[in-house]
């Protein structure tokens, strides 16, 4: 192409990402079925330089892209599993075994099968965002990006993995275990990284359609609009409409996805991809019930019960149940409301022929939260008295000093995320490439607690998204738990190096620095000015600055077409969770204004890892084998403790964790129809020391397992493919796991099997093309199961007695839903 377009195209990219930190603004900043796989044509995926392999690998992509398909490695197991040589342990789930599950699930349980990753989920529909850790590191400890675009929570790092897009728009999802490549924007993970790519839009125009059915009166519609080649741009935007039933009690899950993606090819060696992902969803919460709770009824939920007059006995959720009366138990006050969406751009730019430009510049948007009741008193006074409001809160038409009522509480924050990453990849020679860059971002998280009136006849909330009629104090001022704001900037400059000096020998080395700070305020009580002084307004401005180098090192050796050996190395940094540093701040900002308080004053120090992969690789034509061993030291373990003054969660540190493991997965194709295909995970993650939380007391921590993480997980699949029917019986076993970090109490392993089939029917017209039928039926035997520590005790209540000076907690878990079908009627329009 003419230099001219090359640079009018460059300087786009760069443009949309200046655009993008620029449309920041001070608002806030107040105190208190496409079933084949992706298709090449220009567009290349900044998801990571592992991917397959190494830089010089995607180089040799690069070239090829324009005679072949891009998406990716050879694949086995069904596509559970995928060729790979980077000197450390990768996994990669293709789009072809995602497109056999469940039809909104999401990328948590498309990965459920890789060694070495443990998942849960409350819902088989993939409305509920699920759970999972790799290795003993828990979800915000894992690096997660779509389309080269960071997606953990700027704030805490959690991900909410319902939000982003529909699985049939999803390609390959990449694994990894142990630590991210340095070129990737991450800065929150202490363990390993999860990325993956959009598919790129057909070069045919047409509509997909599909339509799925299922227990709890589940229905999706999915439509895709493709627009085919429109000269050199060519495009996709998808619909879909979810709902579904609580399964174990009253309430429904409502999400509304819109997904697009459209590619610009300029020429065989550039070009710009455009991306987004909007997601709304009203969903009623799930509880999770104790160990007894789930003995005692498995269906353990909320209550369709509101009474009136108004029982506001309790508000505490460890009291309610599903024929509990109190009110503050009623499921309407129990909701999700979140609206968010993502933005992002990709330009590949071939400079010249040894230099190659990828910009990706990105904004994130996101406006909700998770609610529950307070029981607030009427008062007629003219003081700002935290939880006193002058109205009728019972509904008797009366006024009445210190009579209670219950009010809906949102917990809420609005996001507002620019950033943008930059990187070169320069060959320096025929077998040696040099990646380097840079990335930046700047978010900005506002966050409160918020109330709004009840209906008191209905136990219908005023505004569940609480942004009208909210209560206020006499003066005018909403009334708010605490309102905290929090701007991280985050800057990271990388290199990393592939050397081939032979074809047996890959020589990898990278390095990246993070200097990251975060700045803001949090008040507790905001406009509080009467009561007792710790309910009135404390805390004020915090700020913090960190900065890591982290290292990786590996090499990999090709004994033969079939057998490779690698080892390799990485150090991890993460940043202290916002949370962190306002609540730790708040707390001594309390102890200095009342010293008699005594509250606990925590050190924030940033989460660090050091990892170390050695493995062995086997790919033969019918057998394919991959057994991973790793080490992971893991210091300053985020913990939450409590300070008994302040009514503060408060954070701290456990020193040091080690993990130990081994990681296995192989595919063995038994026939031209059927493949077998197994992984299995050995997982020692022990705490080395114990951990003093403040007021709560100093828990026994040392020497014990972490939660959530099972000693020994498997996964089996057995596919079957003969002409236009597949079909895949899959078990996945998980032992014992811990609900506290003392280990007093334990919940049984467990096995669940499910089957997926399907059938591709003849075209009924050359309009109507490609209709199949997708069954899917999970946890065929309606196995009952405690499967995820959901509230994650320092001790449970029921180990008191190990630890009496110790306060203990009732552990609350996650339940494996009962059996569920879904079937799925597709067809395309051409």
């Amino acid at each position: 192409m003419k230099r001219a377009y090359l640079s009018a195209a460059i300087a786009l990219s760069l443009g949309l990402a200046s655009s993008m930190a620029l449309a920041q603004t001070t608002t806030g900043n107040s105190q208190p079925a496409q079933a084949t796989a992706q298709q090449g044509g220009g567009g290349q995926s900044s998801v990571s330089s592992t991917s397959k392999v190494s830089a010089v690998a995607t180089k040799h992509a690069r070239e090829l892209q324009s005679v072949e398909v891009t998406a990716t490695a050879v694949s086995l197991g069904g596509g559970l599993m995928s060729e790979q040589d980077a000197p450390k342990a990768v996994s990669t789930i293709t789009r072809a075994a995602i497109q056999q599950g469940a039809p909104g699930g999401t990328f948590v349980q498309a990965i459920q099968s890789i060694p070495g990753v443990f998942t849960s989920t409350d819902d088989f529909t993939g409305l509920n965002d699920g759970n999972y850790s790799i290795r003993g590191f828990t979800s915000d400890e894992v690096g997660t990006t779509v389309n080269g675009a960071p997606i953990n929570d700027s704030g805490n790092y959690k991900v909410y993995a319902t939000e982003y897009g529909d699985a049939e728009n999803m390609g390959d999802i990449t694994v990894q275990q142990g630590w991210p490549d340095v070129d990737q924007p991450i800065s929150g993970a202490a363990g390993g990284s999860i990325g993956w790519a959009t598919i790129d839009p057909s070069h045919t125009g047409g509509v997909d359609l599909s339509q799925t059915f299922g227990s709890n009166s589940y229905h999706r519609t999915f439509v895709r609009l493709n627009t085919g080649d429109m000269g050199p741009v060519r495009s996709w935007i998808s619909y879909s409409d979810n709902d579904a039933d609580i399964w174990d009690g009253p309430g429904q899950q409502k999400v509304t996805k819109v997904d697009g993606k459209v590619l610009w090819t300029i020429d065989d060696r550039n070009s710009i991809s455009f991306s987004m992902q909007y997601n709304r969803e009203v969903k009623n919460s799930y509880m999770h019930p104790t160990k007894a709770q789930a003995a005692a009824d498995y269906d353990y939920n909320y209550s369709d019960m509101w009474v009136v007059p108004e029982n506001v006995k309790s508000t505490s959720v460890s009291s309610c149940g599903p024929n509990v009366n109190y009110n503050a138990c009623y499921y309407k006050l129990h909701t999700n409301p979140y609206i968010s969406w993502m933005g992002s751009a990709d330009g590949e730019f071939t400079l010249n022929d040894s230099l190659h430009l990828s910009v990706v510049p990105y904004f994130q948007y996101g406006d909700g939260g998770g609610s529950g009741a307070s029981a607030f008193k009427e008062s007629t006074s003219d003081n700002n008295e935290y939880g006193y409001v002058n109205a009728d809160l019972n509904g008797d038409g009366l006024i009445t000093n210190g009579t209670k009522g219950l009010v809906y509480s949102l917990s809420q924050n609005i996001t507002y995320r620019p950033g943008v990453i930059a990187k070169l990849s320069q060959d320096l020679g025929l077998n040696d490439t040099l990646v380097y860059g840079v990335w930046w971002e700047r978010p900005r998280e506002q966050q409160n607690e918020v109330f709004t009136p009840i209906d008191t006849s209905t136990g219908t909330p005023s505004d569940i998204w609480a942004q009208t009629d909210l209560i206020r104090y006499p003066d005018g001022r909403v009334q708010a738990l605490y309102d905290e704001y929090t701007t991280t900037t985050t800057e990271k400059a990388f290199a990393t190096n592939t050397w081939t000096p032979s074809d047996q020998w890959t020589v990898t080395a990278g390095v990246s620095y993070v200097w990251a700070q975060r700045k803001g305020f949090d008040y507790e009580y905001p406009g509080s000015n009467y009561g007792p002084y710790y309910d009135q307004q404390f805390g004020g401005p915090f700020e913090a600055t960190y900065h890591k180098w982290s290292p990786t090192v590996g090499t990999k050796f090709q004994l033969n077409d079939e057998n490779q050996l690698y080892f390799g190395m990485g150090r991890t940094f993460r940043t202290p969770v916002n949370g962190a540093l306002a609540q730790n701040g708040a707390a001594a900002d309390l102890n200095a204004n009342h010293p008699e308080s005594g509250s606990f004053t925590a050190i924030n120090k940033p989460e660090t890892a050091t990892s170390a992969d050695l493995g062995w690789r086997f790919y033969a034509p019918r057998v394919s084998v991959n057994i991973d061993a790793y080490a992971a030291n893991f210091q300053n373990k985020q913990v939450s403790g409590y300070d008994d003054n302040s009514g503060q969660t408060v954070y701290t540190n456990l020193p040091s964790v080690h993990m130990r493991g081994l990681n296995t997965e192989a595919s063995v194709k038994l026939t031209d129809q059927f493949t077998l295909y197994g992984s299995y995970t050995y997982t020692m993650a022990r705490q080395q020391d114990n951990v003093n939380s403040g007021s709560d007391g100093i828990y026994n921590t040392a020497g014990k397992d972490l939660t959530n993480t099972p000693r020994n997980a498997a996964y089996a699949s057995l596919d079957f493919k003969q002409g236009p029917l597949w079909a895949s019986l899959n078990a996945k076993y998980s032992s014992a796991i811990w609900g506290d970090w003392s280990n007093t109490e334990k919940v049984g392993g467990y096995t669940t099997f499910n089957l997926s089939a399907g059938y591709h029917l003849p075209d009924f017209s050359a309009d109507f093309t490609q209709p199949y039928i997708k069954f899917n039926a999970f946890n065929l035997t309606d196995h009952q199961a405690l499967t995820w520590s959901s509230n994650i005790p320092l001790l449970a209540a029921s180990g008191q007695s190990t630890n009496p000076s110790a306060y203990g907690t009732a552990v609350a878990y996650s339940i494996l839903q009962s059996r569920t079908y879904m079937i799925t009627f597709g067809v395309s329009i051409r």
